[in-house]
């Protein structure tokens, strides 16, 4: 009889812990993805990168863009969960956030797919031009709470 207790107490162990696992990954960040750069550049550093490396910076600013400015009105980090705005984790929602986590990934692949085609033919002064201007807009989601009115 000892054990079949044993064993029974086990299995419910066991299924107590997985259904905890399941709750516990169940809220999904809305930015999800590479959402920070190592380091932003001056027009002079960028000046003496082979152009290899400024492609690779290229492309590194774009992933992080990608992953942000579409859900910027929800939130600018990592993190924040459709839980923790208030919105409802039905069933629905859920799957909309999934789909638009699989859309900007499937997009972020193509573009960059692309980009590492077509890339390597633009003229380096326009590529770093690109690279900054991008890096200001990335500088500009740490002044987006200032658009906020509460």
């Amino acid at each position: 009889m000892k054990p079949k207790t044993t064993l029974l107490c086990s299995i419910f162990i066991v299924m107590m812990s997985f259904s905890y696992a399941q709750k516990k990954g169940s809220s999904q960040s809305i930015i999800s993805g590479k959402v920070n750069i190592s380091k932003y550049h001056s027009r002079e550093e960028l000046d003496k990168f082979q152009k290899g490396q400024l492609l690779d910076l290229y492309i590194e600013r774009i992933e992080v863009i990608v992953n942000i400015l579409p859900n910027i009105a929800f939130a600018t980090k990592p993190g924040v969960t459709m839980a923790s705005l208030g919105i409802p984790e039905t069933k629905d929602n859920r799957r909309a956030l999934r789909e638009n986590i699989d859309a900007s990934e499937t997009y972020f692949d193509k573009a960059i797919e692309f980009q590492k085609t077509i890339l390597p033919y633009s003229d380096t002064t326009d590529l770093i031009a690109a690279i900054l201007f991008y890096e200001e807009t990335l500088k500009s989601l740490h002044t987006y709470d200032d658009f906020n009115r509460e």
